[in-house]
């Protein structure tokens, strides 16, 4: 069982960064995949971006590719997400997810899931 506790979100304008951070309870963090996703008003659950269980492979959405950072501590149980330049498009709710089943899967691949935190972005 994994608890996962997102944070960092809020409300900034067009350009500016923000970072989420994703804390994991448990003592096996190091065995699963993460997984970030976002689901604004009336659309699905999308893909953001997915990191392994070491940090070193790490997956990304062409809408975030080169603006978007996955990162995680294992030493701290956390997941990171740096977003920079940030737009409107990116107004979300964002939440981590957790699974032991494989890499950059689908949300119905993922076992947990965290409360979501909401990022506002205005131009």
């Amino acid at each position: 069982q994994v608890l996962l506790v997102e944070s960092g979100g809020g409300s900034v304008q067009a350009g500016d960064s923000l970072r989420l951070s994703c804390a994991a309870s448990g003592r096996t963090f190091s065995s699963y995949s993460m997984g970030w996703f976002r689901q604004a008003p009336g659309k699905e659950r999308e893909f953001v971006a997915a990191i392994g269980r070491s940090g070193t492979v790490r997956q990304y959405a062409d809408s975030v590719k080169g603006r978007f950072t996955s990162s995680r501590d294992n030493g701290k149980n956390t997941v990171y997400l740096q977003m920079n330049s940030l737009k409107p498009e990116d107004t979300a709710v964002y939440y981590c997810a957790a699974t032991t089943r494989g890499f950059g899967l689908g949300p119905a691949g993922y076992d947990y899931w965290g409360q979501g935190t909401q990022v506002t972005v205005s131009t």
